[in-house]
């Protein structure tokens, strides 16, 4: 089967491109010493995480819990559930730990300890923990030299029920900035934060066997690693438009693309309509901070090659309308039932609307379906 065989809309994955953004990923972290555990939020798929995991511990990162059991069941033993734990969930975890399953927990609070201790007790189990540091992103997690950081260690470290293995961050901000000089000063910020922490455990006689970063930009970007005993990043293994804005990759990079069907001519307007909408794409426009005339997505034929200025102006639920920048339609290059491929700004929110993947090759032959795994 071909492309413009399928179905339309259609979630489709270039497997080629996949693997080589795996590869590159993984020969980076080989070179720099540091264990690969890529965030699987992602992609969410078994097949995805084989790729993006291969030379390494077969260790990932989740951020649910839905996630995790999924890919416990497909026989990924080593897990980071990397948003902050509450108690009410702990039963959850209990469970995928009596699977077989090594699960790594995030806290940030004197409370969310407190809590999971005592539901640690109740439970008759173990929870192993990072503590969360913010490197600047301002989302979640403890100042570096915040005073609070030896409170929750020590906490984490004196329950019996819990152990203290290290720090993490995610940094965020790297996302607001770009090109390879802002990214690299993000990178260092995000390693700098972890390190001074590491160092403030260490030197008050707790454990810190992990030190942990994650973000697809400062992962590519950063001059220096040292100190570091981990990398997290995502959305490397597809990359998309909001990437290519900030300057993470290039655009033979980007894996992930929507099939669409050409449904309408609006001609008074001068909008071609598509039967990809805000649930096929999502409504995120965060590539608009650095690319121009992108919208919901910039446009391409079903060979990969961009239609240029061609991009998505606007979603309905299930309609697509599509202009050309600084210029009129014509309409006679896209007969009704023409088929294209929308190249999305942020290729974890367009994937979380389908059951899974039609990967293809570089002709455009399909060679594969590949599932993944939606809710929390």
């Amino acid at each position: 089967m071909h492309l413009d065989e399928l179905k339309t809309p259609n979630l489709l994955l270039n497997e080629g491109v996949l693997r080589r953004n795996c590869e590159r990923m993984s020969q980076r972290m080989k070179r720099a010493g540091l264990a690969l555990r890529p965030h699987m939020k992602t992609a969410k798929s078994s097949d995805v995480a084989g790729y993006a995991t291969a030379g390494h511990t077969g260790a990932i990162t989740v951020s649910t819990l839905d996630e995790a059991r999924y890919f416990s069941q497909a026989g990924i033993r080593d897990i980071l559930y990397a948003v902050s734990m509450i108690p009410a969930r702990s039963e959850e975890v209990m469970a995928l730990q009596a699977s077989g399953t090594g699960m790594l927990l995030v806290a940030d609070s004197i409370e969310a300890v407190a809590g999971l201790a005592e539901q640690a007790l109740s439970l008759e189990t173990r929870f192993q923990f990072l503590i969360e540091i913010d490197s600047g992103g301002g989302r979640a997690g403890l100042l570096p030299d915040a005073p609070e950081l030896l409170n929750v260690a020590r906490a984490i470290h004196e329950a019996p029920e819990l152990e203290l293995k290290g720090v993490m961050t995610h940094a965020g901000h790297a996302y607001e900035v770009q090109g390879f000089s802002r990214l690299r000063e993000v990178a260092e910020q995000e390693r700098s934060a972890l390190v001074d922490a590491a160092q403030r455990l260490r030197e008050a006689g707790l454990p810190c066997d992990i030190v942990s970063a994650g973000s697809t930009p400062t992962a590519v970007a950063a001059e220096r690693l040292d100190g570091l005993t981990e990398m997290r990043p995502g959305v490397y293994v597809f990359n998309d438009l909001d990437q290519l804005g900030i300057g993470s990759c290039q655009w033979e990079d980007l894996a992930l693309s929507v099939l669409c069907s050409v449904i309408g001519h609006n001609r008074h307007t001068g909008a071609l309509l598509v039967d990809a909408g805000g649930l096929a794409l999502s409504k995120d426009v965060s590539a608009k901070r650095f690319l121009d005339d992108v919208g919901y997505g910039w446009v391409s034929g079903l060979n990969g090659k961009l239609l240029e200025g061609l991009f998505v102006e606007t979603v309905h639920q299930e309609h697509g309308l599509l202009r050309q920048a600084g210029g009129d339609l014509d309409f006679t290059r896209f007969p009704i039932g023409t088929k294209l491929r929308i190249w999305p700004n942020h290729a974890c929110m367009t994937a979380a609307a389908y059951q899974g993947y039609t990967v293809h090759d570089s002709e455009g032959t399909v060679i594969g379906q590949w599932q993944r795994t939606n809710g929390w």
